[in-house]
């Protein structure tokens, strides 16, 4: 097998998870939407501590297209301790046996989706939570982590420069648009309905926004689409005014805060998974043309406007910090580098 070109970003998250994964040995984990961003960094560094650390541990992996995660994924397909489970995220058939942890992973948050069938959308993240949370009770999981979202936020105030777990705002529940927050809200209240009534502990990661190896360069995330940009030779595009502020957290980082949680965060109290370093999108475009050894130029569609409030989508960090230990690890410039040379490799 060829040499894994993450093995140092898989050896930086053991190195700050290894005292963890003991509660993994001779144990049967199961997670669903382990095919997409999120699963195989997840993936990734299950396998890395499975091997290094002798676990003997298994993950079981819920998908829908196994052939297609076998051409972006080889070694993880065919990695001996990773079996795969074909079915849908709200009828799957339950597997034998008993599973320790389950990571509900699965979610369609594609922009067209939630414009061109946003009831589709809301049932299969509230319905695919719910069978996975039915699983968890049947199979006799001590743990059930929900990749939840900040859109259970809503709209961010303009003068909130982070937004805390302690906040109580929504998106408008009466907005078509509101369906992926909306959806996440009504899984995270399934989570603690079935943690008080069943017993098992259910933990609550709301993701914000992330870069890195296996990001899609061609979907609704704008550091994606200035990486696709930069590697055709530009120009970047940014189709607004530059004015919104994002911040993104590197895909190491996130595998290490989401098995963090998993194993050590607190039962139904979620935690903001995300970087609170906070840019601009005109300035995101300049760091990754930064990132290029050939001049990039970035075009910028819009034009920004003295009476409209800054948009915000920026997490409060302070209770994974405070209460975990966890900390933004990989600075920006060097996560935007990483992620061009995977795509370059």
């Amino acid at each position: 097998m060829p040499d894994n070109p993450l093995a140092a970003d898989l050896d930086h998250v053991l190195e700050h998870t290894r005292e963890l994964w003991e509660e993994l040995r001779g144990r049967r984990i199961f997670i669903t939407g382990g095919t997409g961003f999120f699963g195989c960094w997840l993936l990734e560094s299950f396998a890395w501590a499975n091997d290094r650390l002798g676990l003997n541990a298994s993950a079981h992996i819920l998908t829908r297209n196994f052939d297609a995660f076998k051409k972006k994924a080889p070694h993880l397909a065919a990695h001996p301790s990773i079996l795969f489970i074909s079915g849908d995220i709200c009828s799957f058939d339950f597997p034998p046996g008993s599973f320790s942890h389950i990571i509900h992973a699965a979610t369609e948050s594609s922009t067209r989706l939630s414009a061109q069938s946003p009831l589709n959308l809301f049932d299969s993240i509230v319905s695919g939570t719910r069978h996975t949370l039915d699983f968890a009770r049947e199979c006799g999981a001590g743990k059930f982590l929900l990749t939840s979202s900040g859109a259970v936020y809503g709209r961010q105030p303009s003068g909130m420069t982070h937004i805390p777990e302690e906040y109580l705002g929504a998106p408008d529940s009466t907005l078509p648009s509101s369906a992926y927050g909306e959806g996440k809200r009504a899984a995270e209240i399934l989570c603690a309905l079935y943690s008080k009534r069943y017993g098992f502990e259910t933990k609550i990661a709301r993701c914000f926004a992330f870069v890195g190896p296996y990001l899609p360069l061609d979907a609704h995330f704008a550091i994606g689409n200035f990486i696709r940009d930069g590697l055709s030779g530009g120009p970047i595009v940014v189709l607004g005014d530059g004015t919104p502020r994002r911040s993104y957290l590197y895909a190491s980082d996130l595998a290490i805060w989401l098995w963090t949680i998993l194993f050590k965060g607190q039962s139904c109290r979620p935690y903001n998974v995300g970087s609170d370093e906070s840019l601009s999108i005109e300035e995101m475009a300049h760091r990754v043309a930064d990132q290029f050894s050939t001049k990039i130029e970035i075009e910028i569609h819009g034009k920004p406007s003295n009476t409209v409030e800054v948009i915000r989508y920026v997490p409060d960090a302070s209770r994974s910090k405070n209460e975990l230990g966890l900390s933004l690890l990989v600075p920006l410039p060097s996560a935007i580098g990483k992620t061009i040379q995977f795509i370059e490799r």
